[in-house]
């Protein structure tokens, strides 16, 4: 039997609701459990109304969203969360400063995708990071590979439009997705020589599992996080 901490799991979601819905199913597929007590305890607040983290790095102004995901992680904490994990990439560049105002961890996505790609990656491999134009803009997965030893890589603007257009267009709006438009970024990672790729946005994971994407290339950062809090909250993981 698992041991698990007496508090459940917080989550902060709804950026956005799909990639949510596809965490819980990754806590619940990435747990070994024999029975539903064995099972993680867990808190999620699907908070779809938060403002766009893209629109509000690109205008300057991260107030409002401060604010919001502040508010929630106290939520979260005031309904005995034992440590709070939030589903999207984007959203990490004000962990440290959530983190300050409130006394529950929370676990660090993009740090511990960018620590899974360095645990199996040798020093100096090239990475490609997918993900959208903030979480681009801020480096805030080129700075994790660089401490780590690896070569970080950026699609160039016309596949970074291709990549926007899966997040938005298709995963997000749920609209037809091209798959050619991910070819193209696929062949530029190919010829880059790149030797990983982080899929570094929620809705990537997404696409990422619906069209069984080979894991020993691209790595899934909502994966790591599920299985990051598995272990923090005293779960199992399955082998």
């Amino acid at each position: 039997m698992t041991h698990k901490m007496a508090k459940p799991i917080g989550v902060l979601g709804g950026m956005g609701p799909l990639a949510t819905k596809a965490f819980f199913g990754m806590i619940i597929d990435n747990t070994d459990a024999k029975s539903d007590q064995e099972h993680m305890d867990l808190i999620i607040l699907n908070h779809a109304g938060t403002p766009d983290r893209t629109e509000a790095i690109l205008s300057g102004d991260t107030g409002e969203l401060f604010e919001s995901l502040l508010a929630d992680c106290v939520f979260l904490e005031n309904s005995g969360a034992c440590l709070i994990a939030i589903p999207c990439n984007t959203t990490h560049f004000l962990i440290d400063k959530l983190q300050e105002n409130i006394k529950v961890q929370i676990v660090n996505m993009v740090r511990e995708a960018a620590g899974n790609v360095a645990d199996i990656a040798e020093r100096g491999a090239k990475v490609g990071i997918l993900a959208t134009d903030g979480t681009i803009k801020l480096g805030l997965y080129q700075k994790e590979m660089e401490a780590r030893g690896l070569v970080p890589f950026v699609p160039s603007a016309e596949n970074q439009k291709r990549v926007m257009r899966i997040i938005y267009d298709g995963i997000k709006n749920g609209g037809e997705i091209d798959y050619g438009d991910f070819l193209e970024i696929e062949k530029e990672l190919v010829l880059e020589g790149c030797d990983f790729a982080v899929m570094g946005c929620t809705e990537l994971s997404c696409f990422m599992e619906l069209n069984r994407l080979p894991e020993d290339f691209y790595f899934d950062a909502m994966k790591s996080l599920a299985l990051a809090v598995i272990r923090a909250a005293g779960g199992a993981v399955k082998k």
